[in-house]
């Protein structure tokens, strides 16, 4: 049985706390330190932690869609982002969008992600995103959360299950990050090579219109 979220052991967040504003406030102050080169460094960031799922489970597959509107898509096919039970029945999440990466956030040694720049954590993508879509399905359930700059908007609201497991984030950078941006679909390729257990597949629907 399940007890207090504040005597559970932290790995990679920490799950005595929700939403952290200070650290959002801090990431939104300097987004050239946590976004270098743009939206294309906050895809990276994203893809980071299906690539953590792939090494986990000995292989997986990620799916990133560049759209119209300048959000992009990220969906893999791992476990999904842990949820438990409290003491009370109540569904907590880790909180991955609006608190630290404890592995990496204030640490000069970090993981470099493929562009050369230091990894910091999905909060950097939440904090830095006009709006961002976490849909999450596990094997006890399913469920999507929408967050505005990093801070959660909605509950958590159930999906249907569909048999799978994995994530999909949804996200829509800053303006000035989309238009800094110079990855192309091709580099974005080239750069997930360097994650040896994850097969990405790019689709670039940027330049479709409807209506």
């Amino acid at each position: 049985m399940d007890i207090s979220r504040a005597s559970w052991r932290n790995t990679t967040h920490d799950w005595a706390g929700a939403v952290d504003l200070d650290h959002l406030a801090r990431i939104r102050r300097n987004p050239a330190a946590f976004a270098p080169g743009g939206a294309g460094h906050l895809i990276l960031e994203v893809v980071a932690y299906a690539a953590d799922e792939a090494e986990c489970n000995d292989g997986g597959r990620c799916v990133v869609t560049l759209l119209p509107d300048g959000s992009v898509s990220v969906a893999d096919d791992g476990r999904g982002t842990d949820t438990r039970l409290d003491e009370h029945g109540q569904v907590v999440k880790k909180p991955i969008m609006a608190s630290k990466d404890l592995r990496f956030f204030d640490f000069p040694e970090a993981q470099l992600l493929p562009d050369g720049h230091p990894r910091r954590g999905m909060s950097v993508v939440a904090a830095l995103s006009e709006w961002l879509v976490h849909t999450n399905r596990r094997q006890d359930g399913a469920w999507t959360q929408r967050y505005e700059h990093g801070v959660p908007v909605t509950g958590l609201e159930p999906v249907a299950g569909d048999g799978t497991t994995g994530t999909v984030v949804h996200f829509c950078p800053d303006e000035p990050l989309r238009a800094a941006s110079g990855l192309t679909a091709g580099e974005l390729v080239r750069l997930a090579m360097s994650w040896r257990d994850l097969t990405v597949e790019v689709k670039d629907r940027s330049a479709d219109r409807t209506g």
